[in-house]
């Protein structure tokens, strides 16, 4: 499995955009805007390939000088518990202190939150509704 960092617009990308909608998004009946890819050029994307085929992705997205948000953490059903997440949450937690980072936060859908804390993050606030279902901020000094 390799990790790495995805260009906005490449061909990896659109696989990325595509296993987001699949497991994210089309499961709640919700659709990717324009506008909401497009403001992904700013934002650090990242997957993990075998062969070139997508096995996950997640992407950081800068909050100020210390935070950074995981968001759009995404591992088909089919691979989920073979160490996929986990390595992305590692290479993200890297590339976030590598560059300065002090804290990596997310919105976790209350579904993910036990894999989240199994990694050291920690609920940090009351549960809220977001894309239809109930989630928490967690995170995690690095």
């Amino acid at each position: 499995m390799a990790l790495k960092i995805i260009d906005h617009g490449s061909k990896e990308y659109q696989q990325m955009v595509a296993l987001r909608y699949e497991i994210l998004r089309k499961p709640l009946g919700l659709r990717f805007t324009e506008e909401e890819l497009d403001k992904e050029k700013d934002d650090m994307l990242m997957g993990a390939f075998e062969d070139d085929k997508i096995l996950g992705c997640c992407l950081l997205t800068r909050i100020d000088g210390s935070k950074i948000r995981l968001r759009q953490m995404a591992v088909p059903n089919s691979m989920q518990g073979r160490g996929v997440g986990r390595a992305l949450m590692i290479f993200a937690e890297n590339v976030a202190r590598d560059l300065g980072y002090k804290v990596l936060l997310m919105h976790a859908r209350k579904t993910a939150t036990g894999f989240y804390g199994k990694l050291g993050y920690h609920i940090t606030g009351n549960e809220f509704e977001e894309v239809t279902i109930p989630h928490y901020v967690m995170e995690k000094k690095l």
